[in-house]
């Protein structure tokens, strides 16, 4: 049991280390809003699909072995998201929560907290199979989301913003990098020149550390304290709900260790980044949003640890 306790406070202590030194910079003047915002525009663009493009590239990943695992966060996320709309149909009265309510619940932040501590897990095979698993998943968490907040959107039908969530996924550079990824590999392409593959593993190397900086910078703890009946509802569907239907999923599908761990992982993540953004930008309470993203931050982690633990107390993962 200490094995398994020491294993899930390695793969989360550095993420936490990262945030709270985003934290403290933020919070002694070091950094600020300009900085914090340049660098994840640099993370997201740049950094990130150079670390996801590589990752799959470099490393012998069947992707035909790794169906049941993109199935499972399939399912998964159904079960969540359905869940959750029943859930808010009989409980949450306001029409403006009711969308960042099941955001909240089934939208896990996959592509930074969940990938950067599967590969602190699993090192570069938990990158190389997270990264699939994003790819497909994040997809069709966007499209979800789209379709849940358009209940409050008072400024595009419903056509309009499926369009426009279409066009962004087209465009996202995530997505982008983790396609030109497969089909590179599909044709069976030697690895970039040298010059080519070294500076793509360098900007690699600074996704993530940089991303949980500005995480961290971003934390606000009178939001993540002020919580209400709603965000804590949301809370606990994301920190408590969304990880053990995980592990019920994992069995179910008899995932392999790698594949289960990853799987935990990316479901039991703090509420995605891009909640906040996309609840205020479709007419959502966004400060509710805002909450929900503050305390599962911090919660998330606490929680992806204990549940590591357990499960590789009991040879899961």
């Amino acid at each position: 049991m200490l094995d398994a306790i020491s294993f899930a406070l390695m793969i989360v202590s550095p993420n936490l280390a990262l945030m709270g030194l985003g934290f403290y910079l933020q919070k002694m003047g070091k950094i600020n809003t300009h900085f914090i915002d340049t660098a994840s525009n640099i993370v997201f663009n740049f950094a990130l699909p150079c670390l996801l493009f590589f990752s799959v590239i470099k490393n012998n990943v069947d992707y035909d072995e790794q169906l049941a695992l993109i199935m499972a966060g399939v399912v998964t996320t159904f079960v969540l998201f359905f869940g959750a709309e029943a859930y808010a149909k009989i409980f949450i009265k306001q029409a403006r929560d009711k969308g960042v309510f099941v955001q909240g619940v089934f939208r896990s932040n996959m592509a930074i907290i969940s990938l950067s501590v599967a590969t602190n897990a699993y090192g570069v095979a938990g990158t190389s199979v997270g990264a699939v698993y994003v790819g497909v998943i994040t997809i069709l968490c966007n499209v979800l989301a789209v379709i849940t907040l358009s209940r409050t959107s008072s400024i595009k039908g419903l056509s309009v913003q499926s369009w426009d969530i279409l066009i962004k996924i087209v465009k996202n550079p995530l997505i982008i990098a983790l396609v030109s990824a497969f089909i590179y590999k599909a044709l069976g392409l030697p690895l970039p020149p040298a010059p080519i593959a070294k500076t793509g593993e360098l900007m690699a190397n600074i996704a993530l550390p940089l991303a949980l900086i500005c995480a961290g910078a971003t934390l606000d703890v009178k939001s993540m304290l002020g919580l209400s009946g709603v965000s804590m509802q949301a809370s606990i569907g994301r920190i408590v709900i969304a990880p053990l239907l995980a592990v019920g999923v994992g069995v179910a599908f008899a995932l392999e260790p790698l594949q289960f761990g990853v799987l935990f992982l990316m479901v039991s993540g703090p509420a995605a980044a891009a909640s906040y953004v996309m609840a205020k930008a479709m007419g959502g309470n966004d400060v509710l949003a805002a909450n929900i993203l503050g305390f599962t931050a911090v919660f998330g982690m606490i929680g992806m640890a204990v549940g590591m633990a357990w499960l590789r107390g009991l040879g899961w993962v």
